[in-house]
């Protein structure tokens, strides 16, 4: 069997990371599940680092990307800013795949084989 490489993209702001595939995964989350507590729950993360995070990518951008309701149990949904923040990440990380496709298959040609078991 023969291992594939997959590109995953870090968004750095300042020299700082910013925006990579774990929060933009956790966004897709709290989209789909309406809830921030829930998205954590679906991505094995606390309840106290999911709040981090979304707190972290909330004062990355001039405008929250995620509005949770007041009380606990109330909800949360992406912003429009926050879908245009999602979309736009997607995008990028689409266009850096297929630039980096013929790349990523030369690498490929060096890995070690997948152990048979």
């Amino acid at each position: 069997m023969t291992r594939r490489l997959r590109l995953t993209l870090r968004v750095d702001a300042d020299n700082a990371p910013a925006l990579g595939h774990g929060k933009i995964r956790l966004l897709e989350q709290i989209e789909q599940t309406g809830s921030i507590s829930a998205a954590g729950r679906a991505m094995g993360m606390s309840y106290r680092r999911t709040w981090l995070l979304v707190d972290s990518v909330n004062r990355l951008f001039a405008e929250p990307v995620v509005a949770a309701r007041p009380g606990g149990g109330g909800g949360a949904r992406l912003t429009e800013s926050g879908r245009e923040v999602l979309a736009l990440y997607r995008q990028a990380e689409e266009q850096a795949t297929q630039g980096a496709a013929d790349t990523l298959r030369r690498l490929e040609d060096y890995l070690a084989p997948v152990a048979s078991s």
